[in-house]
């Protein structure tokens, strides 16, 4: 494994790469933004605005909300805008009670709002799949959160649907993601987190057709009239400056991180942090990784601190949650890791007395048990 020289990534994060002086291409990107004209970009928004309002026939705009502090912001911002929108929600199986408090308060902000479930006899077969194919807890998730706000924007013709944080340019991308305001099949496709299947591919005698509605999203052609965008293209995308305007409208944060570094971050999802454990095994990093390296973009904390937090941090193996993912599932806890371990990357990991470690890890002293 390879390092970021100024984060903490490594060259085994998928859609990560390092140049010739060992810069990953998400610090590279980042430090295009001092470039950016947000004035510019903020008038741009402006004209989508606008240009949603003529086409309106009701709703504005589809905002795909979790209650987070992304998506609270995100409310903000859209009604700041003068748009009328309508917020929808994927309700995870594992919603935590400090997630509804959160998503109640969102609603609150003054917005419509759709809880959308799905058939959690059909969810926990299509996890339990997921997991067993790709080593996936939240492939199901991510065909979910993408596609049901987009059919629900072509039944309400809804003219604007408006997603938040472009991930592809915050943790790393390829180019043609640097220019990625709007999202298109094609962005789905190589950064939805979806191992490039579609619904489609999950039919089979266990889950039918119709069983995996919900995941299905809708034709080219029928989205030809939405607009789907990042707001991050449109403002400057700061976790620790958009959590600190969610808490002042009323956003809680948790009392320690869940997992990874934030505890402001994957607060409403017991199941979550089993989707960024699984980074373990398969690339060798873990959600800390993530968070400390946007921190150290954005200039908060150095290198050399963001490792130090990470030895401190030490295993975030999260059990609990595993427990109660193994208990939704129908499973029991060994057959999980019997499940997971097929995912170890050989090419990053050893074994010697029965020990798996990684030669060349970020920290040279982790206790590997």
């Amino acid at each position: 494994m390879k390092y970021c020289t100024r984060c903490i990534l490594p060259d085994t994060r998928p859609n990560l790469r390092l140049d010739a002086d060992g810069v990953c291409n998400a610090c590279r990107a980042h430090g295009t933004k001092r470039d950016i004209d947000w004035a510019q970009r903020a008038d741009d928004f402006r004209r989508v605005v606008e240009n949603a309002k003529r086409r309106s026939k009701g709703y504005d705009c589809l905002i795909p909300v979790s209650g987070g502090k992304d998506s609270t912001w995100q409310v903000a911002k859209c009604l700041e805008a003068g748009l009328h929108p309508l917020a929808v929600t994927w309700k995870t199986p594992a919603r935590t009670p400090l997630g509804q408090r959160n998503l109640d308060n969102l609603v609150k902000l003054g917005v419509d709002h759709i809880d959308y479930q799905i058939n959690p006899k059909v969810e926990r077969v299509f996890m339990l799949k997921a997991l067993r194919m790709h080593g996936s807890t939240a492939l199901p998730m991510h065909l979910a959160i993408f596609n049901i706000p987009l059919t629900l924007a072509v039944r309400f013709e809804i003219p604007l649907v408006i997603y938040g944080e472009n991930s592809a340019f915050e943790y790393g991308s390829a180019d043609r993601a640097h220019e990625g305001f709007r999202l298109d099949t094609e962005w789905l496709k190589t950064y939805g987190v979806t191992h490039g299947t579609s619904a489609e591919d999950w039919v089979d005698s266990e889950l039918t057709r119709q069983d995996l509605t919900p995941y299905f999203g809708p034709s080219a052609s029928a989205l030809a009239g939405v607009n789907a965008i990042f707001l991050g293209y449109y403002f400057g995308w700061n976790p620790q400056a958009i959590a600190q305007i969610a808490q002042s409208l009323g956003f809680e944060p948790g009392t320690s991180a869940r997992t990874g570094a934030w505890n402001f971050a994957d607060v409403d999802d017991d199941f979550i942090s089993i989707h960024h454990y699984l980074k373990w095994h398969k690339f060798g990093m873990t959600r800390v990784f993530d968070n400390l390296s946007v921190d150290i973009r954005n200039g908060l904390i150095t290198r050399d601190e963001a490792i130090a937090q990470v030895r401190a941090l030490g295993d975030q193996t999260p059990h609990a949650d595993i427990r109660k993912f193994c208990a939704f599932v129908g499973i029991a806890e060994p057959e999980f890791f019997e499940i997971i371990e097929p995912q170890r990357n050989l090419k990053i990991w050893q074994q010697t007395a029965g020990v798996w470690h990684i030669p060349g890890f970020l920290i040279q002293d982790w206790p590997w048990r």
